[in-house]
């Protein structure tokens, strides 16, 4: 798959590149720091999977671009990762088409759990500004908030802490992260995660969040 990085700050781009060399290490990434250089690599390379844009570009608008690039590559995938996370910004970016809100100061390990979120088929929105953008925005466009958990994992054969913990893993908070939130050792939280997985028929965290994405996607007139 290609990944192109639209960032006119070297250090960013070359941060994003540690980060799929996790998330997928057989990608082939591309640069672009600004419009002009976008748009010529989306000519170019009519193929790209992701599109990773900042929405502060030295020659142009972040969002007007988004929109000339969700036109010309509709296929691609277009996540947002930006230093500029207020609830108005971000829900525009997803009804533009944004598969994806990243903030700039989110940690590495929410990153890679996001990216891998987006490719496989969810959307992520940083769980600190969900409630502000749940009236913007369509239910089916919202990650799963740790309210949200009733109807969608009610089917399933999880214990109320279960619940819990996978709605904090779509969120994607790693397993640290769970332990503080929920208070609870991390052994426990693995074993609560081996848990989750077996209820859900699949083998790993991105599969995880993406199943649990997929009823609420289905639900959608």
């Amino acid at each position: 798959m290609k990944v192109l990085l639209v960032d006119d700050h070297a250090l960013i781009r070359q941060a994003l590149r540690s980060v799929f060399a996790d998330v997928r290490p057989q990608a082939g990434v591309l640069d672009a720091v600004g419009r002009a250089q976008a748009l010529e690599q989306a000519e170019l390379h009519s193929d790209l999977a992701l599109i990773v844009l900042d929405l502060a570009l030295p020659d142009g608008n972040g969002l007007n671009l988004l929109i000339e690039l969700r036109a010309r590559l509709p296929s691609a995938v277009v996540v947002v990762l930006s230093a500029t996370s207020d609830p108005g910004t971000v829900a525009k970016a997803l009804r533009l088409g944004a598969q994806g809100f990243i903030p700039k100061s989110a940690p590495y390990a929410v990153m890679i759990a996001a990216f891998q979120l987006v490719l496989a088929g969810g959307i992520y929105v940083p769980a600190e500004i969900l409630a502000a953008v749940r009236d913007a925005v369509p239910d089916d466009l919202l990650a799963v908030s740790p309210t949200d958990h009733g109807q969608e994992f009610g089917n399933l054969a999880l214990t109320e802490r279960q619940r819990e913990v996978l709605a904090l893993l779509v969120q994607g908070k790693s397993n640290k992260l769970i332990c503080r939130e929920l208070q609870i050792a991390e052994p426990t939280v693995k074993n609560h995660i081996t848990a989750i997985l077996k209820a859900l028929k699949v083998s790993s965290r991105a599969e995880a969040m993406a199943a649990v994405r997929r009823p609420l996607r289905q639900q959608t007139p």
